[in-house]
């Protein structure tokens, strides 16, 4: 079952970013994953909008990959970076279809 992480993140200080933009690909890799995405062009089209500078989209084999890419203790430091500069959330979901209606997808 493929996993895809969500990374919605609010860059408050970017001292971070350079170390950790050059340095994650090497840990989502190690764990089989790839990115989908890395974008700071975040338009809200529906809904309140959040303060979200960067959303990253990460594609996993599984759902144990991802979560051990998150686990991964080499990349706490980054982690630790990243927490430092920002407020973070990363949410891990599958690839089903909640409503069961989309034939190319998984029924949930």
């Amino acid at each position: 079952m493929v996993a895809y992480v969500i990374a919605d993140i609010e860059i408050t200080d970017n001292r971070w970013v350079p170390a950790y933009a050059a340095q994650a690909h090497d840990f989502v890799h190690k764990h089989g994953g790839k990115y989908l995405s890395r974008s700071g062009n975040v338009k809200t089209l529906e809904g309140t909008p959040l303060a979200t500078t960067l959303i990253a989209l990460m594609e996993f084999p599984s759902m144990a990959a991802a979560q051990a890419f998150v686990n991964d203790p080499d990349y706490t430091p980054l982690v630790m970076s990243r927490r430092s500069g920002s407020n973070s959330r990363f949410q891990l979901i599958d690839d089903t279809d909640l409503a069961g209606t989309i034939p190319y997808l998984r029924k949930a």
